[in-house]
């Protein structure tokens, strides 16, 4: 039996498989919105710790890191899949499949690694008070977070030249909302498609497993040092300085190896449900991570009081909104 293997010139996202035509323009409008508010949010850090001096500590750098990956991650997905609600097109080039697939793993693997950067910012911060200020710096920190940049950049780029050689017999349908590996993969035809799929799975879980590993690391021996604390009002001080890091690494985190687990002990759910899924826990913690950093950060909550309070001081209605900015 002959198999066709001709060469797809493109691809169609199928986005969520179950939606009636009727809620498209709803549907466009929710993930517009959302992209609006990952530009804006993490634009607003970006240019906010840029502009803010004394907010210019290692801490400060990491979340520009990751609020630099958010908005990449929202920019090369959410347009495209806005697009085919909106507008109808739903056709992705073939090539411009893969280089999308790149992105969306890179940036993963990228967010990952700033996160265990971000869990050793505290471990020492926390664990070693006194050696901080020797071993973490704005350079040390913009180094090793240059470095998460670098790692995963040969690891991902070979995981796509494995799929886009790779001969495509089936549809050229992708079920997801952005073109990724799995969904790209499942529509090729290779006999040796078992031991790519091995080596792919490896490299990915190599960049989430081993930050995974040392964030565990980190922020457990964070909450023995903190419950060794004899003083009450010290211990909820110093853990304060943590809480913003350990909610932008749940976010990240608990969705996927939900995902992941759920998968592995061979619990199957609807298409629809998997792409949603999907879709929350890469873009919810793009959209929701400006606000941790603004209202869970000590220096950023000051300093955007101050920045705000000669705005309403003449304003007793809108005192309230100030208020809430201020720190404990």
């Amino acid at each position: 039996m002959l198999v066709n293997l001709t060469r797809q010139d493109h691809f169609t996202l199928l986005g969520f498989p179950g939606l009636h035509p009727q809620y498209y323009g709803p549907v466009s409008a929710v993930m517009f919105f959302v992209y609006i508010a990952i530009g804006f949010g993490n634009i607003f850090i970006l240019v906010f710790v840029m502009c803010e001096k004394k907010i210019q500590k290692p801490r400060y750098l990491i979340f520009c890191h990751l609020a630099l990956s958010d908005l990449t991650f929202g920019t090369v997905t959410l347009p495209k899949i806005i697009a085919k609600y909106w507008f109808g097109n739903s056709l992705i080039s073939f090539y411009g499949c893969f280089v999308q697939m790149f992105f969306v793993h890179y940036l993963g693997s990228v967010q990952s690694f700033n996160l265990m950067v971000m869990a050793l910012d505290r471990f020492i911060s926390v664990c070693l008070p006194m050696r901080y200020p020797v071993l973490i710096s704005n350079t040390v920190v913009s180094v090793l977070c240059g470095i998460s940049w670098f790692i995963p950049l040969p690891i991902m780029i070979t995981i796509v030249l494995q799929a886009v050689f790779l001969p495509f017999c089936k549809s050229n349908v992708i079920a997801q909302c952005y073109c990724d590996r799995m969904s790209i993969v499942t529509q090729a035809c290779a006999e040796n498609i078992v031991s790519l799929n091995t080596i792919s799975l490896s490299l990915a879980m190599f960049c989430l497993l081993l930050p995974l590993a040392f964030i565990l690391f980190s922020y457990t021996s964070i909450i023995v040092v903190i419950m060794k604390m004899t003083n009450a009002k010290g211990r909820r001080k110093t853990f304060s300085t943590c809480t913003s890091q350990i909610l932008i690494t749940c976010l990240f985190y608990l969705p996927r190896c939900f995902v992941y687990f759920s998968n592995f002990k061979g619990f199957f759910y609807s298409l629809d449900l998997r792409i949603l899924l999907i879709m929350l826990y890469s873009m919810l913690p793009a959209a929701v991570n400006p606000v941790i950093y603004c209202f869970k950060t000590q220096d950023i909550k000051q300093s955007l009081l101050m920045k705000l309070c000669p705005l309403f001081i003449h304003s007793p209605k809108l005192v309230n909104i100030v208020t809430c900015l201020k720190p404990e």
